[in-house]
């Protein structure tokens, strides 16, 4: 990172901390449309083993433990996993569940072709440069089996906040005190390369509303 990607990185780590501490459970116990899909996805598949980024509060994670999944959950924001653990024992889930306070920046703390599935609902459209991203979903596809599936979404460049806010660079645009890289449809296209390419959903999530993509792929076996 340079300094300007690290100071950015930095403040949106506070931030989401805040949030977080501001707004406990601010995303609700249900679980997301694209974590539905998941469960879907990794079962059709014999799945059993899921790593979710970006978990904040962990609605999705707890969905998932409920629907029998073992789940590893991971989050920069250390206020949100915290939040997580304990309604996983209010859930009576937490022994199917592990958390990890994890920058994705990183390298994942995870041995070779130990996951099933993998799920990212929004993460990978954080304050993240092209290369970073690029870098994760190399991280996703060295952790999964053969076989095993990514499900992830973002906010694309159709979006009505997209251009708006403070420009960062690279497609990313801060609004409301929130980094968004906005993705154009050629870096989806980038990023399955090498993989199978199942679906690229459109979908409309919020008020604004947000549009996105929910994309699966695969890694062939």
């Amino acid at each position: 990172m340079n300094g300007h990607e690290r100071e950015l990185a930095e403040a949106q780590r506070e931030h989401w901390q805040h949030t977080y501490g501001s707004h406990p459970g601010m995303y609700g116990q249900a679980p997301s449309a694209p974590a539905r899909h998941a469960a879907i996805v990794f079962r059709a598949s014999g799945g059993r083993e899921v790593l979710e980024l970006g978990a904040g509060h962990g609605r999705d994670t707890l969905f998932f433990a409920r629907e029998g999944f073992t789940v590893q959950a991971t989050d920069f924001s250390a206020t949100g996993l915290e939040q997580l653990r304990q309604a996983a024992r209010d859930q009576d889930v937490a022994e199917r569940v592990a958390t990890v306070v994890h920058d994705v920046r990183e390298p994942l703390p995870l041995a070779d072709a130990s996951v099933d599935g993998v799920f990212a609902h929004l993460l990978l459209c954080m304050a993240l440069s092209s290369e970073e991203i690029h870098g994760v979903v190399g991280e996703i596809r060295r952790v999964l089996r053969p076989g095993g599936s990514l499900v992830y979404t973002v906010r694309h460049t159709g979006d009505a906040h997209y251009g708006a806010g403070t420009a960062h660079g690279d497609d990313i645009y801060e609004h409301g005190g929130f980094a968004v890289h906005f993705f154009p449809r050629h870096l989806v296209d980038t990023l399955a390369d090498g993989w199978t390419l199942d679906e690229v959903h459109a979908f409309e999530e919020g008020e604004l509303p947000r549009r996105l993509w929910r994309v699966t792929q695969t890694v062939p076996r």
